[in-house]
C-alpha cells in the first residue's frame, strides 16, 4: 500500500500518550482510543534493571 493510499483511508488513533492529543481527535470526530500506559519504573533504566531481576528476566 502507499502513502497516498494510506491518507485516503478513514484514520483510527490508538493514543498512548498525552489524554490532551486523545481529546482533540475525539473533538474532530476521529474514531480514537486510549490507553493509559506508562513506562515501568517511571523509564528509570536502573529500576527497571532491578525490576527484571526480580521476575526473572
Amino acid at each position: 500500500m502507499s502513502v497516498q493510499e494510506l491518507f485516503k483511508k478513514e484514520l483510527k488513533v490508538v493514543n498512548m500518550g498525552l489524554e490532551s492529543f486523545y481529546e482533540e481527535l475525539k473533538g474532530q470526530a476521529v474514531p480514537a482510543i486510549h490507553v493509559d500506559w506508562k513506562p515501568a519504573a517511571g523509564g528509570n533504566a536502573k529500576m527497571v534493571s532491578l525490576l527484571g531481576r526480580l521476575k526473572g528476566k
